[in-house]
């Protein structure tokens, strides 16, 4: 699949739910899940940044 670039969004929105859960699963704390989200984002904000979208909201709970 080929990405578009004339039709990409300026705005991507994302919920991040299940890392506490995640994390539970694997008999870590809540915290060590969160901490994994933010690993997760990086790249994504990096990729957003790279692609010219210029907003990007996380919600995060």
């Amino acid at each position: 699949m080929e990405l578009d670039l004339e039709r990409l969004p300026r705005h991507v929105a994302i919920i991040m739910d299940g890392n506490g859960r995640w994390a539970r699963q694997r008999l870590r704390g809540r915290v060590f899940g969160h901490k994994k989200g933010v690993n997760a984002v990086r790249p994504i904000m990096t990729c957003c940044g790279e692609l010219g979208i210029r907003y990007l909201t996380l919600y995060v709970f």
